[in-house]
């Protein structure tokens, strides 16, 4: 008998097939194109939250503001604070994400240089552990000692607090492949739960005009989202 999913940081079990795409991520004024299936979307969460329990002392209550635009590395970190029992969230963080920008005031610090593939910064950031150099060098596998419960806060973002059941119960499983071009952070969120759920995927589209976003669409076969 399957479980019920009672809990996000089970989200990437209840794929029917993990080996198809789940997030496709171009940025066309670089040319880069990214696509995670959803066995490489574990490795990628496994290591991040590894990263964040063993490096940063992150839990249950921990709050992880991501201060990144919509990125296939935003998706890798949504879904590492739920395998923790973190809470994503706009203020009040104990640990802050930043990109290259390196705008972050939170106690624990790091930053994605948003380089393709993930790669670490040219230089090392002042002030900030590079995600990049730090996370690929932590396990492939993830087991929290203290999992998220169903009324463990998942999300405080635009003034509301929502646990993982909350999140739960208000998504709406999405089976399609849907194109979305950069949102908030909340936006993201309830995506990939959406493509989660049903096993549906997403594919990200940043730095494009509307012509380049519907050529990008008609040729991954994506629907608008």
């Amino acid at each position: 008998m399957i479980r019920p999913l009672t809990t996000l940081d089970r989200l990437l079990t209840a794929l029917p097939d993990p080996s198809q795409p789940l997030l496709t991520y171009y940025d066309l004024s670089t040319g880069e194109r990214v696509e995670l299936s959803g066995t490489t979307t574990a490795n990628w969460v496994a290591k991040t939250s590894n990263f964040l329990v063993d490096d940063l002392d992150a839990s249950c209550g921990t709050r992880i503001r991501i201060g990144l635009p919509s990125h296939w590395l935003t998706t890798v970190w949504i879904l590492s604070a739920w395998s923790v029992g973190a809470a994503v969230v706009e203020s009040d963080a104990d640990i802050g994400l930043s990109g290259p920008d390196l705008r972050a005031t939170e106690p624990m610090r790091v930053a994605a240089s948003m380089r393709p593939l993930g790669a670490r910064f040219a230089t090392a950031p002042e002030g900030f552990l590079d995600v990049g150099a730090e996370v690929p060098g932590h396990g492939d596998h993830f087991s929290a000692l203290d999992p998220p419960e169903s009324s463990t806060l998942a999300s405080d973002l635009g003034g509301v607090r929502l646990s993982h059941a909350d999140i739960l119960a208000a998504a709406r499983p999405n089976a399609d492949r849907l194109l979305v071009t950069p949102g908030t952070t909340a936006r993201d969120a309830d995506l990939i739960v959406q493509a989660c759920l049903a096993g549906g995927s997403l594919v990200i589209v940043s730095s494009a005009t509307p012509e380049e976003t519907a050529r990008v669409a008609a040729q991954e076969g994506a629907l608008p989202g």
